[in-house]
């Protein structure tokens, strides 16, 4: 059985364009630090928008989606 996918919304501060990868998925709490959000970012293991990304400090815009373990993130 597929485990159930957490969805979050996270709404940038107003006046912000973007967030870092990192700064996003330590914001919503996926990972526990920001050397986290970076081991899992360099192991390949987040997506954005159903591709593997890979840069740590990635600008994630509204509309984008996030994917990391069972966790769905849309930035808004």
């Amino acid at each position: 059985m597929a485990q159930k996918l957490n969805r979050i919304a996270f709404t940038l501060r107003e006046g912000d364009e973007f967030i870092p990868l990192i700064a996003l998925l330590k914001a919503t709490g996926v990972v526990e630090s920001g050397s986290e959000a970076q081991e899992v970012v360099t192991a390949g293991m987040v997506l954005r928008n159903g591709e593997v990304e890979l840069r740590k400090r990635a600008k994630i815009t509204p509309g984008e989606v996030i994917f990391f373990q069972n966790y769905e993130i849309e930035v808004e």
